[in-house]
């Protein structure tokens, strides 16, 4: 098993479509990439924190590559918006990859780079490639929200699964 933290604005939408695919084993939603430990959604939506709201995945790489995951990720949102998805703003809400290693980091770089020279989207591309840090699990009501009967999403809809 791998682990793959991705944020691409609201997580509600953006881990029910990751739970989708085959060789997607598990899904946490929560916060990386801030200062304040343990946050909370609060602290996280007041700006003051840093934290990106991510989903971490784990996944069956003899299933589904990471690159494959890395093209879900393109599909799911618009990466030239910085700091919101539609009429999501704030920083948690940015478009970042977290990187767990050398390989994926490489993977992401080369993916981010195709995608911005592809011309699919009209401006630059922002999205932040990173180590992966510290993830605080978010609170249990945002967990597989979506699946329990929540709003289909924030700023995005599920795509369909694979």
């Amino acid at each position: 098993m791998e682990t793959a933290t991705f944020g691409a604005g609201c997580f509600w939408g953006v881990e029910e479509a990751f739970r989708q695919e085959k060789g997607v084993t598990s899904t946490v939603v929560g916060y990386s990439g801030g200062t304040l430990e343990n946050p909370t959604y609060k602290d996280v939506c007041s700006g003051r924190t840093g934290h990106a709201e991510v989903v971490r995945l784990e996944f069956d790489s003899g299933r589904v590559s990471y690159e494959q995951l890395l093209e879900v990720f393109w599909s799911l949102h618009d990466p030239t918006q910085l700091n919101r998805q539609g009429p999501d703003t704030g920083t948690q809400y940015r478009t970042v990859i977290f990187h767990h290693g050398a390989e994926q980091e490489h993977a992401a770089r080369l993916s981010r780079d195709a995608i911005a020279r592809s011309g699919r989207f009209a401006g630059p591309v922002v999205t932040e490639i990173a180590p992966a840090g510290a993830f605080w699990r978010a609170e249990e009501y945002h967990q597989q929200y979506v699946a329990r009967g929540g709003r289909a999403a924030c700023a995005i809809s599920p795509r369909p699964a694979r």
